[in-house]
């Protein structure tokens, strides 16, 4: 209720200075409709057919698609008003649940038709007619197949050559505020849908119970605990089985600064307002609310629309590491603090029904933790004060939430009476002894908030030189909270006490809630992990060799480092006395002095603030030994548990041999405890040898160090470090991703990165969070007990075939042509990515060397730009062809049919083709590309393309692409236009900033817009 009257209150404020003619419109009852189009999302067809490639008449265009734009009265409540019936969809999909689609389409055509009328208002009715004109010629091109339907490519081409001419004659600011439109319609549509997907699960969910199958406090779907719970129970498995497993599996998201998040904060946040109007709008529907409810809910949107445009949407300058992982974490204590136990509390209702019991209040399902502040790989700006900082200012954040619930149980438990135990602990003279014992927890909670904020002050103080400025009361360790199971030994004193004296109800609340906080965030709120690429490790290491007189350890072979690291980690005695490096500069160069230094850091932290320590570009056993050596020698207590990421396909097919080395060593052994964790990239396998390589050896890597766990005794957990896009390793399809590892890998127990734009998706919404959850623990409580067999030896013999012939195909064009860096230049924004200011590291790990030395996230992210995503299908099509041409043929469509790894991978392949847009990418070569040599390229690539899309279609016998994905083939059709525009948009846009070779600011803006706006309705970026 706070949150309705808050944002109906903002929007009155923010109406009363938008021109009358606007609030007139909003509140007039008028039933004068006009057209059904829109610059929001349009599900009829234009009926328009161009006349040829004569000048382009924008007034006459507009009266002929008389937008919906132009309607008097939109209304979130008024479907009739806005032309929706289901009668009148029309639709890729023959499926029932089209019959809630009228709701999305009126979401997004009312928020349309608000957006255009600001685009009139603050920019002119000129300028809103082009944008309309445009999309009207997008539109027509998609009719006329673009491009690809040969019975029209002659009316395609024209359609397409008036669009790019139009766009050619714009000027630079109407480049601009075009992009701007389309970019804003498209962000609008993400919001509707993602609030959509929400509310079609509660539709579904409504529907189960009217139907008396209920599913428990979760939903009645596959991929959900509601439908999981009672699949597994069918299948035979014992109540008390599946218990066990779903009270003891923990899925890890780990928040990264991965710079793949292109929208502004202040943007987001505005578009999360977007959808608590529209879940508002829902709440409304069904309580009858009344027409002066209904007016402010749409004044509110307007109001909402409005400040959008009138925001500036770009970040200006590049965040510091502290500021990005402050704005990074802000999830946490904004959505996921209240999600979490919110989640929690719905899986334990959901086991209660079905297994007979809930979880224990203290186990863990989710866990969070961080990269951000921790993860220097590549990023010289984030320093040993960097890390310290953010983890005192997440210490102190934790505090607070922690303070502000304790008061609110405390404020609860006014009972009297109470156990033994507690009495004893609060005297016999308190009558309140849950207050007594919880206001002495509050207060020591204040103590530690305080403490983080005098040792964050003192940070400050030496970095501005007043560092002899005295504390007013300096607070002692021995008075706060350090210890995460010193607290949680507290809750379970209460907890024991309501119990015993019949309270238990009162348990399950609050307190129940806090516990479960407590082991999903700590009192760190999010733990960090410290990351660091292993050459300089080795650095450090070899200063330390040649100051010491040894020689240099960076000449050494691997087995003469392996021997004198064990040697030096047995023995214990230190090696260099701390600091000493800055005395010796003739031996410690800047990085070897700043990783010595991460250590002495990693020392002086408290319990729980640090998490893993991740060796990028590991290579060998040496790398883990080094860290571990430089963590013992700086005096680290307990070290921090180390994870090699394997990274691109040699380390990958040599990881088993380098945990082999480490596994026979005692000396590694004995400090590990029997647990190891190891890391897996999919980014840069995927970008050293292609998406259909790098799968298969992530998928074997994994098999081979299981097995090879088991054989040492040792616990073993996979890291899993995957993007957004499918060329990073991602998949919309959460469930059967995880279903699709290799059996035996994950053993209820998932860790996985969570960067950029995917932690806003995932969980910048409580319903989004929630599902995102859902997903996660469902999969992996269903791929623990699902019975799943290890592959059959033709298949692998088949994966071997296949990944050699996909991997020699993507490095022949893109390391070995020569055509292929300048072709990658110049046909994709690549070199202007950097301006995005959307992350605190640099593009490249190095700033000389080409692509081999390019980050996996901007190499997805231009190809992205371009349509074309290259990295997700280059060589999968020769290769599939190949076999398809042989004697094989009838195994690998087998292995489609039947062996749901393969499956998956070809599925995600499919969907990335039909997403793609080789007209598009011409066009950019047609306006961007000057070398002849390279254009050659491009039409090489997309003929490649077109030989994937047809070889993919004949193994999986489909007539289309992604035929059976109704609700993308559907979201695709109704987007394409918009992206279509913007990408004509950003090539000319292109074309001139390279043209002039000057800095123009309305450009460089325009550039940002477009790909903000590309990145938007694709769905991903890098």
């Amino acid at each position: 209720m706070q949150s309705s009257n808050r944002i109906l209150t903002s929007s009155r404020r923010a109406l009363s200075s938008c021109p009358r003619a606007v609030r007139s419109s909003l509140v007039k009852n008028n039933n004068n409709i006009h057209s059904k189009h829109s610059l929001g999302l349009v599900f009829q067809s234009a009926g328009h057919k161009l006349s040829g490639p004569t000048r382009f008449d924008y007034r006459q265009q507009c009266r002929s698609f008389s937008s919906s734009f132009q309607e008097p009265n939109p209304s979130l409540f008024n479907f009739a008003q806005n032309g929706d019936s289901i009668e009148n969809t029309t639709s890729t999909s023959g499926d029932s649940s089209n019959s809630d689609h009228p709701l999305l389409r009126n979401d997004v055509r009312v928020m349309g038709n608000l957006l255009g009328q600001v685009v009139r208002d603050h920019e002119g009715k000129e300028i809103f007619d082009k944008v309309e004109a445009l999309r009207v010629m997008a539109k027509e091109w998609r009719k006329a197949g673009a491009g690809r339907d040969g019975d029209k490519k002659a009316d395609a081409e024209a359609a397409f050559a008036e669009l790019a001419s139009t766009v050619a004659s714009l000027s630079d600011k109407e480049l601009f505020t075009i992009s701007r439109a389309f970019t804003h319609f498209l962000a609008m549509a993400n919001a509707a849908e993602a609030h959509h997907r929400i509310r079609r699960i509660r539709q579904q969910q409504r529907e189960a119970l009217e139907a008396g199958t209920s599913s428990g406090a979760l939903y009645p779907k596959s991929d959900s605990i509601g439908g999981v719970l009672p699949a597994l129970l069918e299948q035979g498995h014992s109540a008390e089985e599946i218990w066990q497993a779903l009270s003891t599996q923990t899925v890890d998201y780990v928040l990264t600064a991965h710079p793949t998040e292109v929208n502004r904060r202040t943007i987001i946040n505005k578009n999360k307002r977007v959808q608590e109007i529209l879940t508002m709008a829902d709440n409304y529907r069904t309580t009858f609310a009344t027409p002066y409810e209904q007016e402010s809910l749409n004044r509110a949107m307007y109001a909402e629309m409005a400040s959008i445009w009138l925001s500036d949407e770009l970040n200006r300058a590049k965040p510091t590491p502290e500021v990005e992982a402050e704005k990074g974490t802000l999830v946490v204590e904004t959505v996921l603090w209240d999600s979490v136990p919110q989640f929690l509390r719905k899986l334990d209702a959901t086991a209660q029904e079905f297994l007979g019991k809930g979880l224990p209040a203290e186990s863990a399902p989710v866990r969070f933790a961080s990269w951000m502040g921790g993860d220097r790989d590549g990023n010289p700006n984030v320093k040993p004060h960097t890390t310290r900082i953010v983890c005192l200012k997440n210490r102190a954040k934790a505090a607070s939430l922690f303070k502000r619930d304790l008061m609110r149980l405390e404020s609860e438990l006014s009972l009297t009476t109470c156990s033994e135990e507690m009495r004893s602990l609060v005297g016999d003279d308190a009558r309140e002894p849950y207050r007594v014992y919880l206001r002495a927890m509050i207060e020591k909670m204040n103590l530690t908030q305080q403490w983080a904020e005098q040792e964050l002050a003192k940070i400050y103080d030496k970095q501005n030189g007043t560092s002899n400025k005295p504390l007013e009361k300096a607070i002692s360790t021995n008075d706060i909270y350090l210890s995460r199971q010193e607290l949680m030994d507290q809750f379970q004193t209460i907890k024991r006490s309501l119990n015993e004296t019949g309270n238990s109800f009162v348990a399950d609340g609050i307190l129940t809630d806090l516990m479960r906080n407590l082991s999903a965030f700590g009192l760190t709120l999010i733990p960090l992990d410290v990351r660091q690429e292993s050459g300089k490790h080795e650095e450090a290491i070899d200063s330390i060799t040649r100051y010491l007189g040894l020689g240099s350890y960076s000449q050494w072979d691997e087995q003469t480092k392996v021997n004198w690291l064990a040697q030096q980690i047995s023995s214990r005695r230190p090696l260099i006395r701390p600091g000493a490096w800055r005395d010796h500069e003739e031996y410690f160069s800047p990085t070897a002095i700043d990783t010595l230094e991460i250590f002495q850091m990693i020392a002086e932290q408290h319990q729980d603030s640090l998490g893993a320590y991740v060796i990028s570009q590991c290579t060998g056993a040496s790398d883990v030994l080094a860290v571990l050596l430089l963590q013992l020698d700086a005096g680290v207590k307990k070290p921090l548990r180390i994870a090699p990421l394997f990274e691109t396909l040699s380390d990958l097919e040599g990881a088993t041999d380098s945990m082999r080395t480490l596994f026979s060593l005692p000396a590694y052994m004995g400090i590990i405890g029997g647990k190891q964790e190891v890391m897996i990239g999919y980014s840069d396998s995927a970008k050293d040898a292609g998406r259909l390589a790098a799968s298969w050896a992530q998928y074997e890597t994994q098999e081979k160090l299981a097995a090879l766990a088991k054989e040492f005794s040792v616990d073993l957990s996979f890291f899993h470090g995957k993007g957004g896009t499918v060329g990073r390793g991602g998949n919309p399809q959460t469930f059967l991703a995880i279903m699709s590892h290799a059996p035996g890998t994950i053993k209820g127990k998932f860790r996985i990165t969570e960067q950029g734009e995917m932690i806003n998706q995932n969980f910048g919404f409580s319903d989004r969070a929630e599902r995102t959850m859902d997903i996660y623990t469902a999969a992996v409580l269903a791929e623990k007990l699902t019975e799943r067999p290890a592959p059959l030896d033709d298949y692998r013999e088949m994966m071997k075939t296949l990944s050699d012939v996909s991997c020699a195909k993507y490095r022949q064009v893109v390391r070995e042509d020569e055509r292929f860096v300048p072709y990658f230049r110049s046909a994709t924004p690549e070199l202007e990515l950097g301006s995005l200011n959307i992350g605190s590291r640099p593009a490249k790990r190095k700033a000389t060397g080409g692509v081999e030395s390019l980050r996996a996230i901007p190499w997805n992210f231009a190809w992205t730009q371009t349509r074309l995503n290259l990295p997700s299908w280059l060589g999968v099509g020769t290769a599939i062809r190949k076999i398809l041409d042989s004697d094989k043929a009838s195994v690998l469509r087998e292995m489609y049919q039947n062996w749901g790894s393969f499956r998956t991978m070809i599925d995600m392949v499919e969907m990335v083709l039909v997403k793609s847009e080789p007209g598009i990418a011409k066009h950019y070569d047609d306006v961007l590309v000057k070398d002849e040599k390279a254009k050659e390229l491009g039409s090489e690539v997309r003929q490649a393309h077109l030989e994937t899309e047809q070889a993919v279609l004949d193994l999986t016998n489909h007539s289309e692409l992604a035929e059976n994905n109704k609700i993308l083939l559907r979201k695709l059709t109704v987007r394409n236009p918009y992206v279509d525009c913007l990408n004509v948009l950003q090539a000319e846009t292109l074309r001139r900033l390279r043209e002039r070779g000057t800095e123009d600011k309305i450009l460089k803006d325009a550039l940002l817009i477009s790909i903000t706006g590309v990145a938007n309705g694709m769905g991903n970026t890098g």
